[in-house]
């Protein structure tokens, strides 16, 4: 168990009634993001309490008409993951810098200036986010964050997600070693032909294109060969 010092409150509102457990704050985000942690190294008290602070236990009535069980793991999970978690001042200072260096590097992969259909340099992207003001959240996922962020940076640079097909046709004697490249990047139909050389298609963002491309090439020495398709 984690220290109760060391703890932090993670908190279910219902109707008005409250429902507070002491957590391991790093244990109960890496729950959050859906990761498998020990429940015995999670909670620091086994009680489930209306104010934390003060001491004073939730009812196991009321437990029991909130989330349908008594059973203490449920409840801390349901807790966590519906709740809202304290963390403390580093751990949401970390968390906020990890998740906007995530943010950028998923834009920067997938979105493209519209105008050159080339992608952005990631430093560009973390300046705009910092420019325009973006505020990360540290709980909601790249991909729900990815629209907003979107939006609040077109006005500073032109940009857009898009993605491509691209057709490849690999000669036989490097055919085993590019699909594991062109499964890597998206394939979405793939046919082996009779002399053992793989005709495939690929769907994936636009900023990837130059890094398929250049593993391909490295690969094969420019044996490849590809197709933008419309």
């Amino acid at each position: 168990m984690v220290k109760v010092e060391d703890a932090v409150i993670a908190r279910f509102e219902h109707s008005g009634h409250k429902f507070e457990v002491l957590v391991d704050p790093d244990l109960a985000v890496e729950l959050r993001k859906g990761k498998i942690v020990s429940f015995n190294d999670l909670v620091a008290l086994d009680s489930v309490f209306k104010d934390a602070k003060k001491g004073e236990t939730q009812s196991e009535t009321m437990i029991q008409k909130v989330f349908g069980t008594t059973e203490f793991e449920k409840v801390v999970k349901h807790i966590i993951l519906k709740g809202q978690v304290q963390l403390t001042t580093d751990q949401r200072r970390r968390m906020l810098e990890e998740k906007r260096k995530e943010l950028a590097s998923f834009i920067a992969q997938n979105a493209i200036n519209p105008q050159t259909k080339t992608p952005h340099p990631l430093t560009r992207i973390e300046i705009a986010l910092e420019e325009a003001k973006f505020n990360v959240d540290v709980f909601k996922s790249i991909e729900e964050q990815v629209p907003l962020a979107l939006n609040v940076i077109k006005p500073l640079l032109p940009i857009s997600l898009e993605k491509l097909k691209i057709a490849v046709k690999v000669p036989a004697s490097f055919s085993g070693k590019a699909n594991v490249i062109l499964h890597k990047f998206g394939i979405k139909k793939e046919e082996w032909q009779k002399d053992g050389s793989l005709v495939a298609v690929l769907e994936l963002p636009s900023g990837l294109k130059q890094e398929l491309f250049e593993e391909l090439n490295k690969m094969a020495h420019g044996q490849i060969e590809t197709k933008i398709l419309e």
